[in-house]
């Protein structure tokens, strides 16, 4: 009941002992309402049916044979699996309050065995930001792993257990300089620490070019696949329908971050030109021509269409091939342009960056025709390639 009293509106309660038990009883009626009513279809006939019809399971239909192919990929799991290990690296910090050190996740992937002695390779950015490493093998050990070497240009890195040979079982290396698109690719990872996973594609593109994760460079003869690289999978391979590695998983191209069909594996002639190196000294040796030169930047800004020299090394390849720097004047105003390298056994190198990746196809003791020029004239000198950091 509600009573008006000037402008206000009084909502009233009754608390009367008769209002009381009038409820009472409306909510008795109503529970007798629902009990009948649940009583009612518990004991209808249908009921029984439904009940029957849900405890008989369907008949299995006899699934046949697996393919020759569905038979291809299970041998190929199951042989290199043994292979590819779960890679994660941690860093240490301080909490603000307590001051406590404590360890901290800084990245997770993938990564294969390389070799009896131990060796891992794995995806640089994995482990780039840790500075302790661990590595789980197919049979769930844990190892501490030790970081090698890398090379960042590639992303590329190595590290290093202290496993008995007897429990490691190396990767099986193939060729990826006889790939063809269309060729049939796998692709096993080991994300999170969950069991392996295989993805199963073709070979999309050959020759793609994409950024270094962790240098201003870019990475050159790109395996571009559609075998779904899923996050936690980068460092792990890509192998062939022979279950050889072709290629090492490292980017995905996606608008969402997960796997769109347009994967990226660095080529296993790569790899296995880096790798070894790394092993050796810890790091790897370059070739190159023994000189400074100067930034893009600064050859656009002067209109030089080619690699302009800053200066030689003293003693190296290059002076000996009678190549020249710029010469300077003490107020820092350039009074002879040096030399600019146009092109390296006839590949073109108009920026530093095409200069550094032509080199990289070649290895320290090779002998280059560099085509430079100097003031009007095209000048050519054979120069043998020394090793430089």
């Amino acid at each position: 009941m509600s009573v008006n009293k000037g402008n206000a509106k009084l909502v009233m309660i009754p608390t009367s002992r008769r209002a009381a038990g009038m409820s009472w009883l409306a909510m008795t009626g109503a529970w007798a309402a629902v009990f009948v009513a649940t009583w009612a279809f518990l004991k209808a006939p249908q009921g029984e049916a439904v009940s029957e019809l849900q405890s008989t399971p369907r008949s299995v239909v006899d699934r046949g044979d697996l393919t020759s192919d569905e038979k291809t990929n299970i041998d190929i799991f199951r042989e290199a699996s043994p292979a590819v290990v779960y890679v994660q690296s941690s860093d240490l910090a301080r909490d603000f309050f307590s001051r406590n050190v404590f360890e901290r996740p800084a990245g997770s992937g993938t990564g294969f065995i390389y070799d009896r002695d131990g060796h891992i390779v794995t995806n640089l950015h994995v482990v780039a930001e840790g500075r302790r490493h661990k590595v789980t093998l197919s049979d769930q050990t844990e190892w501490d792993a030790k970081l090698i070497g890398y090379a960042a240009d590639k992303d590329i890195a190595v590290l290093k257990i202290e496993a008995p040979s007897s429990i490691l079982t190396p990767i099986a290396i193939g060729s990826s300089g006889d790939l063809v698109v269309g060729q049939k690719v796998l692709a096993i990872g080991n994300p999170f620490g969950f069991d392996h996973t295989l993805t199963v594609g073709v070979v999309s593109a050959l020759g793609r070019e994409i950024p270094s994760l962790l240098e201003d460079r870019s990475i050159l003869d790109v395996i571009q696949t559609d075998a779904a690289i899923n996050p936690g999978n980068s460092g792990g391979p890509l192998l062939d329908s022979g279950g050889r590695l072709v290629g090492v998983n490292t980017q995905i191209a996606s608008p969402s971050g997960g796997s769109s069909g347009i994967g990226f594996a660095i080529p296993v002639d790569i790899v296995n030109r880096v790798v070894p190196q790394i092993i050796k000294y810890g790091r790897v040796i370059q070739p190159g021509l023994g000189i400074v030169v100067w930034p893009d930047h600064v050859t656009r800004r002067l209109g030089v269409g080619g690699v302009l020299l800053r200066d030689v090394s003293k003693g190296g390849v290059a002076e000996r091939a009678g190549l020249r720097g710029t010469l300077l004047t003490r107020e820092g105003k350039v009074r002879q342009v040096g030399d600019i390298v146009l092109t390296v056994d006839g590949k073109p190198t108009r920026t530093q960056n095409e200069l550094l990746d032509v080199l990289t196809s070649y290895q320290v003791g090779d002998v280059v025709t560099v085509r430079y020029q100097r003031g009007e004239e095209t000048l050519e000198a054979q120069i043998e390639l020394q090793p430089v950091d």
